[in-house]
């Protein structure tokens, strides 16, 4: 036991990204292409550059010429590249390269985020055409799922920020998108572009509003109607 345990220790262990574990089918690796990079990276961790394909052959239970080929086809898939490194006594040699597969999976992730952004994006769009239904207990018609499309679209107005304008609209027993688009260009012209933003101009006007004397006057929308997010 205690022969296993120094021989398990001296042997090492090789470091395999998950990430790769996870999605090395997704950038175009087959499995044998994956058991090949696994004995590949196992040999460069312990310094050998460029393994022997007999070596390979011999780990794997494979003859030499599926190494040959599996490596080739590593090499055409622009999965792995033969590169020129110097060691650590100077001299230049021939060493497999992995960036070109560290590259894919980087894409691979730049894609995922892309798609998980756009995917909240239209989940979000979606609660906002469905609370302004239920809040008007109505089904929008074709020009009002436009304009809402344009706050979206070519104003940019973040989705909390419309449904912070719709609970103004509804308080104000005011269901009409005219209304609710004064009061987000009256945001906008205090340059008030997030949730967070109007909060806090609320919050620096209320000193303000709690000395002003009472006026009946104020029967237009209020100047910056606020709300916090935990209002419901």
């Amino acid at each position: 036991m205690d022969d296993f345990i120094h021989r398990y220790i001296a042997a090492g262990q090789t470091s395999i990204a998950n990430y790769l574990i996870d999605h090395y089918r997704e950038v175009g690796m087959s499995n044998d292409q994956f058991l090949i990079y696994l004995q590949v990276r196992r040999q460069i961790d312990r310094g050998d550059e460029l393994p022997d394909a007999e070596i390979l052959a011999q780990r794997l239970g494979w003859d030499k010429s599926r190494v040959y080929q599996v490596l080739h086809e590593l090499i055409s898939g622009k999965l792995m590249s033969i590169a020129t490194v110097t060691n650590s006594q100077g001299q230049k040699q021939d060493s497999y390269d992995f960036s070109l597969l560290t590259d894919k999976l980087s894409h691979l992730a730049a894609q995922e985020t892309r798609q998980t952004v756009q995917k909240a994006a239209t989940t979000d769009r979606a609660t906002v055409f469905n609370q302004i239904e239920t809040e008007f207990g109505r089904p929008l018609s074709p020009l009002e799922m436009e304009s809402i499309n344009q706050w979206l679209d070519e104003d940019h107005y973040q989705p909390e920020l419309i449904q912070l304008a719709l609970k103004e609209a509804v308080l104000s027993q005011a269901y009409s998108l005219k209304y609710m688009d004064r009061i987000l260009l009256s945001w906008e012209k205090k340059h008030l572009t997030t949730a967070v933003q109007v909060q806090r101009e609320r919050e620096r006007q209320e000193p303000r509003r709690s000395k002003a004397p009472d006026s009946a006057a104020n029967t237009a929308i209020p100047d910056v109607p606020i709300f916090k997010l935990t209002d419901r």
